[in-house]
């Protein structure tokens, strides 16, 4: 029987850093006690709010949409608000990857973070949902695409939390993040996608619209009291 995640542990032993691939972007490995995590990190200094971006099983850092982390993470610098896309140690491993969500919240904490939005993508949104739950610092969560396996407590997050599904979602159908809505407690919110499949390609800019939005509403300060 695996191990709960709340008994497992995970602590950063140290930090470092390198240009990354993009103007204002970090490359920055966490050494870990479990191994090393990958972030890629879009800083806004002197500021609070963050937003934590998770991929699928399958890995990656750029998001669906039309790579969505990557767009959102250069644009959200000029709001004030930080960004890391995580790299998972052990994609599709659930319990490893909520733990390197939480790794990330924690580095961002150890950076001044005060207020952190998770989002995540299919197998991401579960984790999302997860480390939302688990991370004291954590102010709201968006699931996209999301899977049903990992939410089974998403009763217990206690944090607004937006979700958005494709109708034509072929890989996860949008009954799974509608079971998770009727689960969750307000506030909750649940934008369904009219022929926008799994990856949400069809309708990127509405996605990217609906997550800059719920990002800057919820990773400040005056948002998070606001709730």
């Amino acid at each position: 029987m695996p191990t709960p995640i709340e008994e497992l542990t995970l602590s950063i032993k140290g930090v470092r850093a390198r240009a990354g691939d993009a103007p204002n972007e970090l490359e920055v490995e966490l050494d870990t006690s479990r191994g090393s995590i990958t972030v890629h990190l879009h800083p806004c200094e002197g500021k609070t709010g963050c937003v934590v971006f998770l991929s699928g099983a399958g890995g990656g850092v750029k998001g669906p949409a039309n790579e969505v982390f990557v767009r959102l993470g250069r644009a959200l610098v000029a709001d004030g608000i930080t960004s890391v896309r995580v790299a998972y140690r052990d994609p599709g491993e659930f319990e490893e990857c909520v733990l390197d969500a939480l790794a990330a919240c924690s580095f961002l904490k150890g950076i001044g973070a005060e207020q952190v939005v998770i989002v995540g993508h299919s197998f991401g949104g579960a984790v999302a949902v997860k480390a939302g739950e688990l991370a004291p610092i954590s102010t709201a969560v968006v699931g996209m695409s999301s899977q049903r396996f990992g939410t089974q407590e998403v009763a217990q997050l206690g944090k607004p939390l937006l979700l958005i599904h494709g109708s034509r979602d072929d890989v996860l159908d949008q009954a799974a993040s509608q079971d998770i809505y009727d689960r969750a407690l307000e506030p909750k919110q649940l934008v369904l996608l009219d022929g926008a499949g799994h990856g949400l390609s069809e309708v990127a800019d509405e996605v990217y619209d609906l997550l800059k939005a719920f990002i800057t509403a919820h990773a400040s300060g005056a948002g998070a009291q606001a709730e």
